[in-house]
């Protein structure tokens, strides 16, 4: 049976409350896929969890009643510490790359930088694009707009805005996220290498294969 009727001794403080540790004479009871069930008082609710196997699980201790849900609290808490390690993992593989344009870039420039900007997304990297001002060009901030947002366009395909422009000082920046994580982008760049591998293989082998070969089937059709 899930229920469980006392926190343990020195839990942290901000698990919510459970079960017999709900001391309120009313709830907004949820079932356990998310029904609406109403307000019942606190006796009838825990009865329902006791029949259903299942936790009195308080959701949302603020609001009156408080909102309290059918769960099994043990396999909740399960799921949302897995979430957190995946969600801490990605975090930390996920790098934030910088590339550095000039208002006046040239068009080689340009391409080559946007180049790069792409294979980091690609590979599962946020990039961060700075446009550096001279001079003057600190009373032009709208260009320095137009450049990333232009830049932003391109690479669409692989990158999506998470930080629209902003100035600070002599400098304006953008942040494209990648739209494929980390371990995506790793995993297919694997399968690729793999493809190009095997690909350059048969290659080798088709070099090697004796010339006439694929004549020899013939010739022996027509003795």
């Amino acid at each position: 049976m899930a229920v469980v009727t006392e926190q343990r001794k020195g839990a942290a403080i901000n698990e919510p409350r459970i079960n017999e540790r709900i001391r309120v004479p009313e709830v907004r009871l949820v079932g356990p896929k998310g029904e609406q069930v109403g307000i019942v008082r606190i006796e009838d609710a825990l009865r329902l969890a006791q029949d259903a196997e299942l936790d009195l699980v308080e959701v949302a201790p603020d609001s009156r009643p408080p909102v309290v849900k059918l769960m099994d609290y043990g396999k909740f808490k399960y799921e949302a510490a897995v979430k957190a390690r995946e969600a801490r993992r990605n975090q930390a593989n996920t790098e934030i790359k910088e590339m550095r344009f000039r208002l006046k870039i040239d068009g080689h420039d340009y391409e080559t930088k946007k180049g790069h900007v792409v294979r980091f997304l690609k590979g599962g990297d946020k990039v961060k694009i700075t446009i550096m001002f001279r001079g003057r060009e600190q009373s032009r901030p709208e260009m320095g707009r137009r450049l990333l947002m232009k830049l932003a366009e391109e690479v669409q395909e692989f990158g999506v805005v998470e930080n629209a422009p902003n100035q600070e000082g002599r400098n304006m920046s953008l942040v494209l996220g990648p739209l494929k994580k980390k371990a995506e982008a790793k995993e297919e760049q694997r399968k690729l290498r793999e493809e190009r591998k095997a690909a350059e293989v048969a290659t080798r082998e088709d070099r090697k294969a004796p010339k006439g070969a694929d004549e020899l089937p013939a010739e022996s059709a027509a003795e």
